[in-house]
């Protein structure tokens, strides 16, 4: 019977017919396997605390004007309150802020907004993005035996999650006086494609490079791509950030030497939560670490990954 009741919670939630509170979860984008992961954990937890989930977010992940129009669209309807994964730490402040003001609490979750929890958002949900940077380049300089020339391929500027990778990795790089970045200033943009082009662009140094380090998904597999297409898969070690199917399929050929996993069906399960544990008057943390671990060919099994990877 209980898990008859969760069946028909879980229909009426994705169905948009929950009777509890509606909240508005509003991802980076909507088309990487990570976002979907974190949909999925959304959705767990509305069924859980009887809420409806509307899913909403830009198709490409460097659509700031419509993640800001979504907020604001959100801010003025029946919406009880917003958990957001803001594109930029200082442009989705102000939208925030205003959600706030007109009694929308918001969570942010995956990615930082400059601002103070309680004026701009009530919690802030996310991996330790620097630690999950620093995990990566403590690998990359364990592979490299701590000598060599290495790529930094960025993601985008105002992305604070994965500017937060990119400086935890090269705070390990700067200790290790034997390896010199030799390119640090380039950027992926937001799709597998956009990540592909920016490699392929970089080809000489990629070439002249002993390993590539690269900080989301779109961006490693991107990388992945470009390397398969000039034959340079396995003469390069490249560690990247995320785990979708395609990237744990490389992982397990050796064409990616370690990967950096969060665990976003927890990131949309407890925003949410915490969202709705507020708005019942419950107490809350204003920061809750969702964790990440490093994943490799060899530890892929191991209970600690398939936790962090939802086996």
């Amino acid at each position: 019977m209980r898990s008859f009741r969760a069946l028909l919670l879980f229909v009426s939630a994705s169905l948009g017919f929950a009777a509890g509170e509606k909240i508005a979860v509003i991802p980076k984008g909507t088309t990487h396997s990570f976002w979907k992961s974190v949909e999925a954990g959304a959705r767990q937890a509305g069924v859980e605390v009887d809420a409806q989930i509307i899913w909403k977010g830009p198709l490409k992940e460097d659509d700031r004007a419509q993640q800001i129009a979504v907020v604001q669209q959100f801010s003025t309807d029946d919406t009880d309150a917003i958990v957001l994964a803001p594109l930029d730490d200082t442009a989705l402040r102000a939208p925030a802020r205003s959600a706030m003001q007109r009694g929308k609490p918001v969570v942010i979750f995956d990615s930082a907004l400059k601002g103070e929890a309680g004026t701009e958002f009530i919690s802030f949900v996310a991996t330790n993005n620097h630690r999950g940077g620093q995990l990566g380049g403590e690998e990359l300089a364990r592979l490299i035996n701590g000598k060599g020339k290495v790529v930094l391929l960025r993601y985008a500027e105002g992305s604070a999650s994965t500017m937060a990778r990119e400086a935890g990795f090269l705070a390990v790089m700067a200790r290790h006086p034997g390896i010199e970045i030799i390119v640090d200033n380039r950027y992926a943009g937001p799709t597998i494609s956009t990540a592909q082009d920016a490699a392929m662009n970089l080809l000489d140094k990629l070439r002249e490079a002993d390993a590539i380090f690269t900080p989301n998904e779109s961006s490693t597999q991107g990388m992945l791509l470009a390397l398969r297409q000039t034959g340079l898969t396995r003469k390069k070690i490249l560690v990247g950030f995320d785990t979708s199917p395609f990237l744990l399929a490389a992982l397990k050929r050796g064409d990616v030497k370690a990967l950096v996993a969060q665990n976003p069906t927890r990131m949309g399960y407890l925003g949410v939560k915490t969202a709705v544990a507020h708005l019942r008057g419950e107490p809350i943390e204003t920061a809750v670490d969702t964790g990440c671990v490093l994943v490799t060919k060899t530890n892929l099994d191991t209970p600690e990954v398939k936790a962090v990877l939802g086996n």
